[in-house]
């Protein structure tokens, strides 16, 4: 299996190295280029990335769809996830809530945090992402929660 975490400082490293991660997040789950999600940052609890406002995603008011931005939270919080679980545990999301806030008139920024303390506790646990797209001008346009199911791999030990 990829280490996503690895492979973005590593690509990152270069010219157009986030780029080419985006591109290559792209192949490992395909639906996400219905997006084009462009990674800005990524890491552990963090994880930054942009939707342009083009054609493709807009809907018939002439603004990003909010799916296509939930779409791109949903990219930000997989990456984020992968770049912070612990190399024994697995995760999977469990739900979604969000709240639209405002219009989406330019480029949206997507961005999922997560606190470090939700991924140290043990057994099956919930960790809750906090989710926020955000208009060019820092307005968020959807806010919410995206819940993970933690669990240990099989045949996994804790240290």
């Amino acid at each position: 299996m990829v280490d996503t975490y690895a492979l973005y400082r590593r690509l990152a490293a270069y010219p157009q190295g986030t780029r080419l991660f985006s591109l290559v997040f792209e192949q490992a789950a395909p639906y996400f280029r219905t997006a084009r999600p462009r990674f800005v940052a990524l890491g552990p609890n963090r994880a930054e990335l942009t939707i342009r406002k083009r054609r493709r995603v807009q809907n018939h008011l002439g603004t990003v769809h909010v799916i296509a931005i939930c779409n791109g939270l949903e990219a930000a919080m997989g990456a984020l996830a992968e770049a912070t679980i612990p190399p024994t545990r697995r995760w999977i999301p469990r739900g979604m809530e969000v709240e639209y806030t405002a219009k989406a008139t330019s480029d949206i920024r997507c961005v999922a945090e997560t606190d470090p303390s939700d991924w140290a506790r043990a057994g099956d646990v919930e960790v809750p992402v906090r989710v926020t797209a955000v208009r060019d001008d820092g307005t968020p346009v959807v806010q919410g929660t995206i819940r993970l199911w933690v669990t240990d791999k099989p045949g996994a030990r804790r240290r």
